[in-house]
């Protein structure tokens, strides 16, 4: 069985939605990339830089055969490819695509941490992750999605 990948996705500029549905196109492309399940769409505000539209949010299951790096590189590939421009720290973005989990690999090195460092604190995370796999264990924290999702506020 081929490994899985959890990938949290957003957008708050133009055509949100559809804007989601050209990032999951894009990555299936990529033969080493399958999106075998989707969350639910949450609409929440943005955290961090609070002058900026509302977000659409989700969470995909991937099943790849690509590394961790592999996965990461096409995924800040399919950003750029899809018009997203880094110009502000948590500031306003066509596609956002971040790597929460691979599996249950752990890496702590600049260029990739996993699981994403905070995935544990971020509702707009958790939420739409326990629509795919409630029961998935954080390797660090050794607590469930549900769980850390009962934690944290709506937001």
């Amino acid at each position: 069985m081929a490994p899985r990948a959890y990938v949290a996705v957003g957008s708050n500029l133009g055509d949100r939605r559809a804007m989601m549905s050209q990032a999951q196109a894009r990555l299936e492309t990529n033969p080493g990339i399958s999106v075998r399940k989707v969350s639910g769409i949450y609409e929440t505000d943005p955290v961090g830089f609070l002058a900026q539209g509302r977000f659409l949010n989700a969470v995909w299951e991937l099943e790849t055969e690509l590394t961790p790096d592999d996965l990461l590189s096409a995924l800040l590939s399919a950003e750029k490819d899809l018009g997203r421009e880094r110009n502000m720290k948590n500031g306003p973005r066509v596609i956002d695509l971040d790597l929460l989990a691979y599996d249950d690999y752990i890496s702590e090195r600049p260029e990739l941490t996993l699981p994403h460092p905070r995935l544990h604190e971020r509702y707009f995370v958790l939420k739409p992750f326990s629509d795919l796999n409630p029961e998935w264990v954080h390797p660090h924290l050794h607590r469930t999605v549900q769980e850390l999702l009962s934690e944290v506020s709506c937001r």
